[in-house]
Formats: structure tokens, sequence, C-alpha cells
């Protein structure tokens, strides 16, 4: 290994070091996307039964929010519950701006990876075929060895970009899927919620008058 980081040149340092990071940001994000974690099975119905026995409280609301993305949602709407449904949307919508810049959070410097990896593989493989026409220019082409050791060079960095940019870049794509499924599956809990609210509130108006 180390022999290859010394034949690819020193371009090959910023190519390993992108490669730490993302696997850093690929594990984390796998471990903070899980469903489990952002959308808690039950968590509505746990809302309803507070709901009907009337445990709404401040302490209940404060759980909901920081139990996961999905809890600090519901939480928004439920604070606004005696409000208009246009009012409790809008809560919803901007609390769940900022859980969707949470579930983004490192998306963008993994698809900045994924995009300058190459490049550097390429600036090696510039900089390979540079010392090798120096190399001709200088020697002429009867020394192999001196030809190689640039050709070398210029290959190992392209390989090397290559291979951290593909599957960087093939997380980067699914975890930008899995976000977008995440938000959907959040605004249709959020929104269930909203009309239901809604119409236990007009049933009971109507029941008063």
């Amino acid at each position: 290994m180390l022999e290859l980081v010394e034949a690819g040149g020193w371009l090959m340092l910023p190519i390993i070091a992108c490669s730490i990071v993302a696997l850093a940001i690929i594990v984390e994000r796998i471990w903070s996307l899980q469903v489990r974690k952002v959308l808690p099975k039950n968590l509505l119905a746990q809302v309803w039964r507070w709901e009907k026995i009337n445990q709404l409280n401040d302490q209940h609301l404060r759980e909901l929010q920081s139990s996961s993305p999905l809890g600090s949602i519901l939480a928004a709407g439920i604070i606004n519950r005696n409000e208009s449904r246009d009012v409790m949307k809008d809560s919803i919508e901007d609390t769940g701006r900022h859980v969707v810049h949470e579930l983004e959070r490192y998306l963008n410097s993994l698809g900045t990876i994924a995009a300058i990896t190459p490049l550097l593989g390429l600036l090696g493989t510039v900089i390979g075929m540079i010392k090798v026409f120096a190399t001709i220019t200088t020697q002429g082409v009867g020394n192999p060895g001196a030809l190689a050791g640039g050709i070398s060079e210029a290959l190992l960095t392209t390989a090397a970009g290559m291979s951290v940019a593909i599957p960087t870049l093939m997380f980067y794509r699914y975890f930008r899927g899995r976000v977008r499924m995440l938000v959907v599956r959040m605004e249709q809990e959020a929104l269930r919620m909203v009309e239901v609210m809604h119409a236990e509130r007009q049933h009971n108006r109507q029941g008063r008058a």
C-alpha cells in the first residue's frame, strides 16, 4: 500500500484523505438515516393516546420534540392545534425545513468529494505525463525505467481518484433518495395528524352547538 502511495506521488495524499472523510460520512449517514430513528414506529399512535387522555402537556411535547425528526414535526403542529388548519400546516412546514436540513447534513460534502477526486486523479495524470515528456526531452527514449515511473504515477492517481469517486457518488445518490423518501413519509404522518385533529375540533364544536 505504501509503495502505491509513493509511486502515485503526492496527489495520492489528498485522494486518500478524501476517501477517509467520505467513509466517515457514509457510516454516519447510514446510522442517522435509519427509518427507526427518523420515523419511530407507533409514534403517531402514542400522540393519539396522549390526546385522548388529555396528557399532551409541555413535558410530553418536549419529549416528542427530542425523540426524533418526525417527533419534532408533529410537536410543531400540536403546539398550534388550537389554531386554524393553515397555521398548523405552516408551523409544520417551517419545522420540516429545519428537519430536512439536518437529514441532508454532510451530503453536500459527500457530493463534493465525488466530484473532486476524479479531478485530483486527472491532475496526477497530467503531472505524470509532464514528467514523462520532460524525461524524454532530457534523456530521450532510451531510459524505459524513467518513462515507466511517470506513466505509473499518472495511471495510479487516476485509478485511485476513480476508485474513491465511484462508490462515493453511489452513496450520495442513495442518501439523497433516502432523504426524499423519509421526507414524504413524514409529510404523510404530519398531514394525517392535522386532518384528524381538525376534524375532531370541528366535531366538538358541532357537539357544543
